[in-house]
């Protein structure tokens, strides 16, 4: 595998859209799908081994559905970025992912090119957002647990430089080289202090962090 390009693992329980969206991703030499999972279950468990950048994730699947193994994949301590992928736009869904530390939450029926665009943002960092959901996750958003300053006194030097970055939006492979430190090392660094904070994913960190430099600056 090209250390230089972005890891993904596919997770649907159907195997057609997985080989339509592989198929989508081949046409990108900075993406590569390493791993693809048919169940929750066994999204957890190559999550854990491969630590993929992106892990993009359907809402509805038997069994395991996508919510619950998103929330056994955070429990985990798996910091992949996760964008969920679905052809429900229904707000409960929306909020439960975002609140449960989903990165994302992309609509099955989007345009492929369109589609592949924000999977590459999602990639680089950026929250995604299907047109059809961005006002509800946009008010999910803004409504951050309120946590007191004092907790980034918690966090080691490193840690704090690392969740300045990821306030920028910087994904784990920029941060390495910002501060000139591995993939590995950074996805350390990124466990250790979203437990510190209790917060379930970068998404939350990121809204946090941009809280409180607003507050500093007010």
């Amino acid at each position: 595998m090209d250390s230089k390009k972005s890891t993904i693992m596919l997770v649907d329980d159907h195997p057609l859209l997985r080989k339509g969206l592989k198929q989508l991703l081949a046409f990108e030499d900075d993406l590569e799908v390493v791993a693809e999972a048919s169940s929750g279950a066994e999204a957890i468990d190559l999550a854990v081994e491969d630590e993929p950048d992106l892990i993009i994730l359907d809402l509805h699947m038997q069994g395991m559905d996508g919510l619950q193994t998103l929330t056994k994949l955070r429990d985990r301590g798996i910091t992949s970025r996760i964008v969920m992928l679905t052809v429900s736009d229904a707000d409960d869904d929306v909020l439960t992912a975002i609140g449960q530390g989903a990165d994302g939450y992309l609509l099955k029926d989007t345009d492929p090119d369109m589609l592949l665009e924000q999977i590459k943002q999602a990639v680089g960092g950026k929250m995604v957002l299907s047109e059809a959901v961005t006002k509800v996750l946009a008010a999910a958003i803004r409504r951050p647990a309120v946590r007191p300053a004092s907790e980034l006194d918690a966090l080691t030097g490193r840690e704090v430089e690392i969740l300045e970055c990821i306030a920028k939006g910087m994904s784990n492979k920029v941060i390495a080289r910002e501060l000139d430190i591995s993939d590995g090392t950074v996805k350390v660094h990124v466990k250790h202090l979203l437990k510190k904070l209790g917060l379930r994913s970068r998404v939350e960190a990121a809204v946090w962090m941009v809280n409180q430099q607003g507050e500093d600056k007010g």
